[in-house]
């Protein structure tokens, strides 16, 4: 029989954490360091960096659920949070349109034979959420999450990503600990938990290398600091992009 935590002992493992639990900004900057003077070309800097610096998340939230003994309920086949609306900028939209590109043909080509098929089913309802104010409404992902519309990236079929490895920092940072029938039944669990506050360390170490790009003279198919500053939901970053592809 399972065995669950509860909303009580998960409150009280991240108190614990927050006493115990220090995140090494190093481990970050460090990726950084170890890229910037490799004599690869600069699309190949990039990649590395920011598919290197995703990576570096989800190992820190794994450090941290050993640091206070939690287990995510979450499952392979479980998309219940694949409905909450992601905001990204357009560096990251630019890197992921970039790193799909470097898939084998046959998996970009179906990426981009699923956007299409999605955009063409979803298209009305997309232009009407997307209109919600992420940046003052407070309530913008619960009304997002009602609407019940699958990320871009889902495949509604297998209950999968479709570049998993590329998914952002929310997808990475929203767990569940305890029953995962109630992100079945509630449109926003209190029992979750985002560790979406490790943006900061991995936007630091990648707008850093930007930095470094950009004094260098060479940012390549990033438009920076533009791209940095300018936020978007995934749904709107994808169906742009495809529209390009066309």
């Amino acid at each position: 029989m399972n065995t669950f935590l509860t909303y009580e002992e998960i409150v009280s493992k991240c108190e614990k954490l927050n006493d115990i639990y220090e995140i090494e900004e190093d481990k970050f900057y460090r990726i950084v360091e170890n890229w910037s003077d490799r004599d690869v070309s600069t699309d190949s800097k990039l990649l590395a960096t920011y598919k290197e610096l995703l990576q570096v998340v989800s190992n820190e939230v794994e450090s941290m659920e050993q640091a206070v003994e939690m287990s995510p309920t979450c499952r392979l086949g479980c998309a219940f949070c694949c409905y909450f609306p992601i905001i990204i900028n357009g560096m990251e939209a630019k890197l992921i349109k970039e790193a799909i590109s470097h898939f084998p043909k046959s998996r970009e080509e179906g990426i981009k034979q699923h956007l299409a098929n999605y955009y063409d089913k979803y298209s009305d309802e997309i232009e009407q959420i997307t209109r919600l104010d992420f940046e003052n409404d407070p309530d913008f992902k619960y009304k997002y999450k009602k609407s019940n519309i699958p990320c871009p990236m889902l495949n509604t079929e297998t209950n999968q990503c479709m570049a998993y490895e590329l998914r952002p920092i929310p997808c990475r940072t929203y767990v569940n600990y305890t029953n995962p029938k109630i992100c079945e039944e509630e449109v926003m669990p209190k029992e979750t938990i985002s560790y979406e506050f490790l943006y900061s360390e991995y936007m630091g170490a990648l707008n850093e290398f930007l930095q470094f790009l950009y004094e260098e003279g060479d940012t390549s198919f990033i438009e920076y600091p533009n791209d940095v500053y300018e936020e978007d939901y995934l749904a709107n970053w994808l169906k742009e992009l495809v529209i390009i592809e066309k």
